[in-house]
């Protein structure tokens, strides 16, 4: 059985939503053949250092190229701005991925193998990259995997009745990001200095992203206070190209250059993408989270602290699922309601907010034994199982 993993991304913020499933299926089973297909030079570092010096003997990294270099040129032209090299990799790599029993993805994109390409084989399955609430994450376009393991209930629920996805395809595991614990100590030396620290951690969608109209008054703000630590590391994809576009709600921002002066404050510590900003680091070492719709909410709220949200926009989000993690903290319509909001988050945390973080939690992430990445290791074999019999069974028909 060949299972391939696909890492087709611009950054490396997905990787641990699929990785840990890999490592698990080459523990429990390793008579498969598992390839962890990469694009990037930054994509394959990554993955080597989570893994570590010795790859497993069933575990086989692989390269995906784009063929032509002329279509290389015209694509790096265009990645300042929109994902060129990404898209091509697909329809150059075709003969790879129809050689796959299996294919994994953390993403919708691929799904262009079948749409565009007309691939049959392998069977796509979804291990989506968050667990968070935006309507994305439950689009029509899911329907069209193969199978999908989700988070929990949330997932399952939100999928059936906007996605209209088929029950039977869908698997809950557990969210497998839990699987790979940091690398590092979740401590900064700040953290010692007797103040609560603060996570501000934007998303990079135009339509919702706090960063474009607040978010630099924001950092002033917390330069010129001496209450708080703030850590600020926004979506790691926020800062990764000139301009930002989405797809969900068709825009176009423009984060902008961070300007010097918020860099030399002891009390800020700045993150725009390292490995840190992916790997649970800042969620473990935060008190607080402040951000708007970022998935990472949920990871943070893996052990209830206080929070609270940011509405530029003046979205009505009262009984909307799309914001329905902002029922776990006091919400800011105006810049002025900064200081007030988040010493509401703290004082009125154990109260009121913490029971409605728990419901949350208990909705987004199902209990995972013995663990998340080896339920979905177990499932992609017995797809893969199911898969070898209906071609068995066609073969005797066809041969009869």
């Amino acid at each position: 059985m060949r299972i391939g993993f696909l890492y087709n991304h611009d950054q490396i913020h997905q990787i641990p939503h699929s990785l840990p499933i890999a490592l698990e299926l080459a523990r429990l089973h390793p008579e498969a053949e598992i390839l962890l297909a990469v694009t990037t030079d930054r994509i394959e570092a990554e993955i080597r250092r989570l893994i570590g010096p010795n790859l497993p003997a069933c575990l086989r990294i692989e390269r995906l190229l784009i063929r032509s270099s002329g279509r290389q040129w015209a694509a790096s032209l265009l990645d300042f701005a929109l994902p060129a090299q990404k898209l091509l990799i697909y329809g150059d790599n075709l003969t790879f991925f129809s050689s796959l029993d299996i294919l994994v993805v953390t993403e919708r994109t691929s799904l262009i193998l079948k749409t565009r390409f007309g691939l049959q084989r392998p069977l796509m399955v979804l291990a989506d990259h968050g667990a968070g609430d935006r309507a994305i994450g439950f689009g029509s376009s899911a329907a069209q995997f193969d199978h999908i393991l989700a988070a929990g209930q949330k997932t399952r629920d939100r999928l059936q009745s906007e996605a209209g996805v088929d029950p039977e395809k869908i698997s809950v595991t557990g969210y497998v990001k839990f699987d790979m614990k940091p690398c590092r100590t979740a401590s900064l030396p700040m953290n010692a200095n007797g103040r609560q620290t603060v996570l501000y951690n934007p998303h990079l969608s135009p339509h919702l992203s706090s960063w474009y109209k607040w978010g630099r008054s924001l950092l002033d703000w917390f330069c010129d206070q001496d209450r708080y630590n703030l850590i600020f590391a926004p979506h790691i994809m926020l800062f990764e190209r000139r301009f930002v576009f989405t797809v969900d709600r068709f825009r176009i921002g423009l984060p902008g250059r961070l300007a010097s002066r918020y860099a030399g404050h002891a009390h800020i510590h700045i993150d725009l993408g390292s490995t840190a900003s992916t790997d649970m680091t800042y969620t473990n070492a935060a008190d607080v989270y402040l951000g708007d719709v970022s998935s990472q909410i949920y990871e943070f709220l893996a052990h209830p602290r206080p929070c609270a949200f940011l509405n530029p926009f003046g979205y009505h989000h009262d009984g909307d699922p799309n914001f329905a993690h902002w029922r776990a903290g006091p919400v800011i319509d105006g810049l002025a309601e900064l200081p007030a909001k988040l010493e509401a988050a703290s004082n009125e945390h154990a109260s009121y907010y913490r029971h409605r973080q728990q419901q949350l939690i208990d909705y987004t992430f199902a209990p995972a034994l013995p663990s998340a990445s080896a339920k979905a290791a177990s499932v992609l074999i017995a797809l893969g199982s199911r898969t070898a019999v209906a071609k068995s069974d066609s073969s005797v028909t066809l041969n009869a």
